[in-house]
């Protein structure tokens, strides 16, 4: 396999690997502009006045100081009337790479001819070298096979949703009790979701990624594939510096780019970050106050409904239509009426006219959910359904609530990645459409495969297991 295809097959997989296993955090997507409502619970938020800055914070945090002055969480105020950003512009010294070496030219060029501040431009990108990861040999995969993709649900769960991860996670909350209660009133997040993103970006800021954010950027754009987005970044890092939010030495990241306790990438930072404590940053690097305040900012900016759980774990009567979960949003009188219920028992507690989606997030023999626009709002973070599973698991689990009931499949033989791109490029031979021949079984692939078993008389789950691919290949063959 070639650098190139090698390094697509990274990036294609997903970013999340390392938030439980140490190589680096989910990165956010830009959230949707939609107003969250308003929970019953939620208070006016106060105008952000000016307080008495006080000393830069350390990685560990202590209860805030109260002060009458203290207000709600609001946008960073940074340093206005600092004096310009000024220092050396050059000459660049050669990083060893000779494509990085022309990128960088040509991209401070670009931006100073647009009005970039050349002396920032060279702070940022003067150190930049080429990581392996990006820019290595053929033989280098450190950011390929993403436990989201390449591991069976049940086993990216239980490295995910961890006895020890959902301890730390009781911890934080009690001893942040304060700011969880603020954060809730503010933005209308739940507190156990808030923790869980934490923990599944960065082990509750145990891990933050040791690379610097720029040089992951400079990286990426070398490597062309997303080029304009990563010189963005780099554009919005300015921005955070020359703003006053951060200083050049904080700009830490994970391998993505992406920073600080909850894990945002720059553009992000600059739209949604927060901060808590009234000094006028918004230091998502050493302050989980900060940090937290943004990620429910972020939140509520992408739709989260305090009063609508993520997700509900369901039964289905004999005989249910597997083709329903189809990935269309039903209202949830619907599924009533087709007879789906609690798996626990009781009531849903959810308004009968909200819309909700049924997953099978391993066919029709393992657990099934009814999923809530919160599931979807955990995928601005991470795009993975299992992704979005782990933290809606680890969420109930802070909440005393262990899950889920059933269990999983792990009779049914699951496919490789070469055996998915085999039964995609059957089903595109026998006309059902599965988009690109990738080895991901992503929504594309599990329709085209639920309209084969439909038309063949199966149950038509499209999970892609082993016996799907040989009824898939049988009938090719046929």
């Amino acid at each position: 396999m070639t650098r190139t295809n090698r390094v697509l097959q990274r990036w294609t997989l997903a970013a999340g690997l390392a938030a439980f296993i140490g190589a680096c955090a989910a990165t956010p997507q830009p959230a949707p502009q939609t107003a969250a409502p308003t929970p019953p619970s939620q208070k006016p938020q106060a105008a952000h006045t000016t307080v008495q800055a006080p000393a830069e914070s350390g990685a560990a945090y202590s209860a805030p100081v109260q002060r009458t002055t203290v207000a709600s969480p609001g946008n960073p105020r940074g340093t206005p009337g600092t004096p310009a950003f000024s220092g050396p512009t050059g000459p660049f010294t050669p990083t060893g790479n000779a494509d990085m070496d022309a990128w960088r030219q040509d991209f401070v060029a670009r931006a100073t001819s647009r009005g970039q501040n050349p002396a920032l431009l060279y702070a940022l990108l003067k150190d930049i070298r080429p990581l392996d990861i990006y820019l290595g040999p053929d033989d280098r995969s450190e950011v390929a096979n993403q436990a989201e993709f390449s591991k069976a649900i049940w086993d990216y769960l239980a490295t995910a949703v961890t006895d020890n991860r959902l301890e730390t996670g009781r911890q934080k909350l009690a001893e942040l009790g304060p700011v969880f209660d603020q954060l809730e009133q503010t933005y209308g997040v739940n507190r156990e979701a808030l923790s869980a993103i934490w923990g599944m970006e960065t082990n509750f800021g145990g891990y933050m990624g040791d690379f610097s954010a720029a040089n992951t950027l400079a990286n990426m754009a070398v490597e062309g594939r997303r080029r304009s987005f990563a010189e963005g970044e780099i554009l919005a890092l300015a921005k955070i510096v020359e703003n006053g939010y951060a200083r050049l030495d904080q700009l830490g990241s994970g391998w993505a780019g992406a920073m600080g306790h909850t894990q945002f990438m720059p553009s992000t930072y600059l739209s949604y970050a927060q901060d808590y404590d009234g000094d006028g940053l918004a230091n998502v690097w050493t302050s989980s106050p900060d940090a937290l305040a943004s990620a429910a900012n972020y939140l509520s900016a992408s739709g989260y409904r305090f009063d609508q759980p993520w997700g509900i774990e369901v039964l289905a009567p004999q005989g249910f239509d597997w083709g329903m979960a189809d990935g269309n949003d039903r209202r949830l009188s619907t599924w009533i009426a087709e007879g789906l219920s609690p798996i626990r028992g009781g009531g849903f507690g959810v308004d009968p006219s909200d819309y909700a989606e049924l997953w099978l997030p391993a066919g029709a023999t393992g657990p099934k959910y009814l999923l809530f626009r919160n599931f979807e709002v955990f995928k601005t973070y991470n795009r993975s359904n299992s992704y979005a599973l782990a933290v809606g698991l680890l969420a109930n689990g802070l909440a005393g609530q262990t899950g889920p009931v059933a269990s999983w499949p792990r009779d049914i033989e699951r496919l490789s990645l070469d055996q998915v791109k085999q039964l995609q490029a059957a089903l595109n031979q026998l006309g059902y459409d599965a988009g690109g021949v990738d080895g991901i079984a992503g929504s594309g692939t599990r329709a085209a495969l639920r309209r084969f078993q439909q038309a063949n008389g199966l149950v038509a789950d499209g999970y892609p297991s082993r016996p799907a691919l040989d009824a898939v290949m049988s009938r090719l063959r046929s």
